[in-house]
């Protein structure tokens, strides 16, 4: 289908081969008015690619300053938002305006100064790493991603649909590109590896030359039998080959340090946003590959933004910024580091505030500081000294001190492993449950046996506390370090937690226990919700308990007299059945069963 175009403006390619007919494109819908929209090639990425795969020529009426060429009628010199009212004005005086309307979409602006943009067709040095697709896909193929769903999603969809990367940009600062053009013959290009071989292309030691603009556009050469000079093209390197370049980069590498450079690449391990994916993830994987067979990295860590308490995108503009050092100022350093590291899913999108940042110092940092200020003060209070031979302390242990160490040995090795695998905010979850575990249970139900100074117990505490420091200590490391230098670096161990080594991974796990005292502490919150439920104040005794649950008759007697003592119950007394307690109702459905069978099913519900 052929079409006569509303403006004629401009002429379309030669002016002979016909351009004005109806194109195929995926992007065009017909769910949203005609189905039919214009392709504007030099001001579209999808357009110029349809206009393309149609040989439809790329014309462009405006100049780089937004505004219409001066040649141009009735808009000539105009910017080019501005140009619509008068636009609109010469179709509708030329009778070819139907219907003119307000249509709201997603547009482009400048998010300083609000002004509308445009996408613009420019001319670009490129890379061409569609032709190492393969190459980038098995590298990527060999990389670790914390979330997986990133390696062949986001990231993954990336590699796939690659395209050539365009590296030069028009601006003045940046890296300039060190490529020198033939003035007599534009087509004639000399890409410049080093000072040392422009020093030797123009005949002058240029090894002190600043390497920036406007320094480096002086130096220009000539070649044997080829007429014209070389002279510096204008544009600079994206900012991203900066960053991509980096692990080489810092040591001068290949041209000098190499040694230095090989035993630090790959790294480890990279860790930024998800807005990475298409940026410094891509670019580091991209140009080690090019340049050295092998991505600049073995596991990256994808981490997705923070957000404003209320969820939305933190901007100056919006003025939601919260400045990190008032926060610190406020929270403390430990705080922000725990939220940043190990408190939620560092795959997702997180708010961040006053309000949660108090909960972290108060649930956490606060309740770690009060089990250490208790073993300190119940230590001093009965001259109480750690006693390295374990042994002899673990004559008097109870079941709660076996408990105490074998959560803290499990919690060990959950986090090692948790940190092996990147995977901080797991890490966190298991160390928030032990310094709950140890403050609102062996803390609170030993409370006495410290009052009386019971060596087994300081001993336990002591341990477990120390074993909780090194854990912690990477995660929060100023309070770690305070609690460190009051309780054990003067006790012949490291003279800082950062010096300590990692705790070794226990394989002394007791898990029948740690199941036995887990049923223990439910017993107790069922039994606590029962109490409140009937308005019985956990204050007022009671003769006895009844309890139906399995691994009840397995469990020890001094655990059972934790479930007496915490319920405040004399006995306490095991149900046969569960159901000798319960009481079934049914509620007839009449609809289903008519009212002759309902009537029925109200007889069964009495019997019941």
């Amino acid at each position: 289908w052929s079409y006569q175009r509303p403006f004629d403006y401009v002429q379309l390619g030669d002016g002979q081969t016909p351009v004005n007919y109806v194109v195929l494109a995926d992007y065009v819908t017909t769910e949203d008015g005609s189905g039919l929209v214009h392709q504007a090639p030099a001001f579209g990425a999808d357009d110029l690619l349809t206009c393309r795969k149609y040989g439809l020529p790329v014309v462009n009426p405006i100049g780089k300053d937004g505004h219409f060429l001066p040649e141009v009628p009735v808009v000539g010199g105009v910017f080019f938002k501005d140009a619509d009212a008068q636009l609109v004005a010469d179709l509708q005086r030329r009778g070819l305006l139907f219907k003119h309307l307000a249509y709201e979409h997603a547009y482009p602006h400048c998010w300083r100064c609000h002004t509308p943009l445009m996408y613009y067709a420019l001319p670009s040095f490129y890379i061409r790493t569609t032709e190492r697709k393969a190459e980038l896909i098995a590298q990527n193929e060999a990389t670790n991603w914390y979330p997986e769903t990133i390696k062949h999603g986001r990231y993954g969809d990336w590699l796939d649909n690659n395209i050539d990367w365009a590296l030069s940009r028009d601006r003045y600062w940046g890296t300039p590109l060190p490529i020198w053009r033939n003035d007599v013959d534009p087509s004639h290009l000399v890409c410049v590896g080093s000072l040392a071989e422009l020093s030797e292309l123009t005949g002058q030691d240029l090894s002190e030359l600043d390497p920036h603009r406007p320094y480096v556009d002086a130096p220009t050469f000539t070649l044997p039998g080829v007429e014209g000079t070389y002279r510096r093209v204008p544009q600079v390197i994206d900012g991203w080959f900066d960053s991509g370049s980096m692990p080489f980069a810092q040591f001068g590498a290949p041209h000098r340090n190499n040694e230095l450079f090989e035993r630090s690449y790959p790294a480890d391990f990279i860790c930024e946003a998800i807005d990475q994916t298409r940026g410094w993830f891509y670019t580091l994987m991209a140009i080690g590959t090019l340049v050295f067979d092998q991505s600049s990295y073995r596991n990256v860590v994808c981490l997705g933004h923070l957000v404003a308490e209320d969820g939305r995108k933190m901007s100056k503009h919006l003025g939601n910024i919260l400045d990190p050092i008032p926060l610190m100022d406020r929270h403390g350093a430990d705080a922000v580091r725990w939220f940043m590291t190990a408190s939620g899913s560092p795959w997702s999108a997180r708010r961040i505030g006053n309000k949660i940042l108090d909960e972290i110092a108060s649930k956490v940092l606060r309740t770690y500081w009060s089990i250490a200020s208790f073993q300190s003060l119940y230590a001093r209070a009965n001259d109480w000294t750690p006693n390295r031979d374990l042994a002899a302390a673990a004559e008097d242990s109870t079941l709660l001190d076996r408990w105490a160490r074998t959560e803290t040995n499990r919690v060990a090795a959950e986090v090692d492993a948790a940190l092996e695998a990147y995977d901080s905010a797991r890490a966190g979850r298991a160390l928030f449950g032990l310094i709950d575990d140890l403050s609102n249970w062996y803390v609170r139900r030993s409370r006495r046996r410290f009052w009386d100074g019971d060596p087994a117990a300081l001993q336990t505490l002591h341990d477990c506390l120390e074993i909780l420091t090194r854990l912690l200590a990477p995660f929060v490391p100023f309070v770690t370090e305070r609690v460190w230098q009051a309780l054990f670096a003067e006790r012949g161990t490291a003279s800082s937690v950062h010096l300590a080594p990692w705790p070794a991974i226990d394989a002394q796990v007791d898990p029948a226990l740690s199941a036995q005292v887990n049923l223990v502490r439910r017993l107790v919150e069922l039994g606590r919700a029962a109490r409140a439920s009937s308005a019985v104040k956990t204050r007022q005794p009671l003769a006895r308990a009844l309890i139906s649950a399995p691994g009840w008759q397995e469990l020890p007697e001094a655990l059972r007299n934790e479930v007496a003592e915490e319920l405040n119950v004399v006995s306490l007394a095991e149900l046969a059945s569960a159901g000798d307690l319960v009481n079934v109702t049914v509620k007839p459905n009449f609809r289903a069963l008519g009212k002759r069978y309902g009537n029925r099913t109200k007889e069964v519900a009495a019997a019941i």
